[in-house]
């Protein structure tokens, strides 16, 4: 069977990439994984989609879904063998109908999520996922890998915000569940195999998702806190002094500061004196003049009283505004260029998240007392990315310890009733992880669920499960 020939008359000459011209498809964000693609299919319809995948599944070739590349554990690179197909949802980017009066709206899976939030806003509506990389990440990438950000707290998961999906299965079957529906218990929740499966299961096509009112009133601060403790602490007071109006709660210790001042042009430390601790908190409503900033205000100073807070900033304005997230979400390239470093994502509950990171931080300072801790992430929800910071002329060092850093991390997250993947997805990079932290039970659930989804194994092959 010429596969290639195949392909080329599915999706045309000029859409099936290979040679050289699959170099940009073929490496992962962070440059962990470095695979060699049999080529690049880059269709334009569901049906294209589908026919590729018959194609791929009478051949038994290997398909890897590959959206906007942004994840962090190699869910959408092809291995090294040269025998995988690259699959790039990248042209079905139509945002197909909004529904204002349904809060809803139907995006393809290669829609950019700030696309989808501006489509959101035009209808007067609001679309909650927010990511540092929301200019660049792909909505089926968001569904695949079940998607968390900064507003987790008030809005949960993509897989929360999800309707219905339109699912192309490995044999090129459709499934059309695009319903737009609140209610609808008729039989197996089938769309919710898709959410968070990384393209092992099928292809995610298009979804419907929730939409909410569009918000009319922010205030938004940065409060230097004594500790973890203390932040935790501070989120409960603002749930219940603002009415359950919090919509972003993140830890930012000092190193964050000192990274992002350093590293990131523009970036500024917004305090006069410096703190160990730092907390983003954001309130939102969807009524305008909400009194938000009063209400903000108003439980800063008594958290002050308290001594939980040690100082604050409030912005007045969206510039100022701007300033304090370009902090929060610049940390990760500040750590890139400070050197090489060790990425954990975590999640415990809210409540055991101080004794994480007193524990963590006392096991990386007597078994790794050269690397700086950087634990920072959303606390209203308990997901931390506790990361172990080197220097260039050290880092090499730094990363042979890979191993052990990890499991006695995980093991760690594990004891305090955590996880070891809170929103960054298995991928390649922590097959053997699942493997270790999931029951028997729920592993062989998985691969039965894979084998009768997936019989020839063609679905992004060694990401989530291990192959054969």
């Amino acid at each position: 069977m010429d596969l290639l020939g195949t392909l080329r008359g599915i999706v045309g000459a000029g859409d099936l990439l290979t040679g050289d011209a699959c170099a940009p498809f073929e490496s992962d964000h962070r440059r962990l994984y470095q695979g060699h693609a049999l080529a690049v299919a880059l269709p334009r319809s569901v049906a294209e989609v589908a026919r590729i995948l018959a194609a791929c599944n009478a051949a038994r070739v290997g398909v890897v879904p590959h959206g906007g590349n942004t994840g962090y554990c190699g869910g959408a690179a092809p291995d090294e063998t040269g025998k995988q197909l690259v699959l790039s949802l990248a042209r079905l980017n139509r945002v197909r109908s909004v529904d204002p009066e349904n809060y809803s709206l139907i995006a393809e899976a290669g829609c950019l999520l700030v696309e989808v939030q501006q489509a959101a806003a035009a209808a007067e509506r609001h679309f909650p996922l927010s990511l540092g990389s929301e200019g660049s990440c792909q909505i089926g990438g968001n569904l695949s890998t079940n998607a968390g950000g900064v507003h987790v707290l008030r809005y949960g998961m993509m897989r929360d915000l999800v309707l219905g999906l339109e699912v192309v299965l490995a044999d090129g079957r459709v499934l059309p569940g695009l319903t737009s529906l609140r209610k609808d218990n008729t039989g197996y929740d089938i769309r919710g195999l898709f959410l968070g499966a990384e393209g092992t299961l099928g292809v995610i096509t298009a979804a419907s998702l929730k939409l909410f009112p569009r918000l009319r009133s922010t205030a938004t601060a940065l409060a230097a806190v004594t500790d973890p403790r203390a932040a935790v602490t501070l989120l409960a007071r603002l749930r219940a002094a603002s009415g359950d109006s919090v919509s972003s709660f993140e830890l930012i210790p000092r190193i964050g500061i000192e990274l992002t001042t350093a590293h990131i042009p523009g970036v500024t430390d917004p305090l006069g004196a410096p703190h160990p601790w730092y907390v983003l908190c954001e309130l939102s409503s969807a009524r305008a003049g909400e009194p938000l900033e009063q209400v903000l205000t108003e439980a800063l100073a008594a958290a002050c009283e308290a001594g939980l807070v040690q100082d604050a900033v409030l912005t007045r304005s969206e510039r100022e505004r701007a300033a304090l997230w370009k902090i929060r979400e610049t940390i990760p390239e500040a750590q890139r260029h400070e050197g090489p470093g060790l990425k954990h994502d975590i999640s415990v509950p809210v409540s055991a998240l101080p004794e994480f990171v007193e524990r963590g931080a006392a096991w990386v300072a007597a078994h790794v007392p050269a690397a700086r801790l950087i634990a920072y992430g959303h606390v209203g929800d308990g997901n931390l990315h506790f990361n172990l910071q080197g220097r260039r002329a050290d880092g090499a060092a730094l990363l042979e310890r890979t191993a052990e850093v990890r499991r006695a991390l995980h093991d760690l997250a594990a004891a305090l009733g955590g996880s070891f993947s809170a929103e960054h997805g298995i991928g390649r990079l922590k097959v053997a992880e699942l493997e270790r932290y999931a029951s028997p039970t729920e592993l062989a659930l998985m691969h039965a669920v894979k084998r009768a989804l997936d019989p020839n194994g063609i679905m992004n092959p060694g990401k989530v499960l291990r192959s054969g």
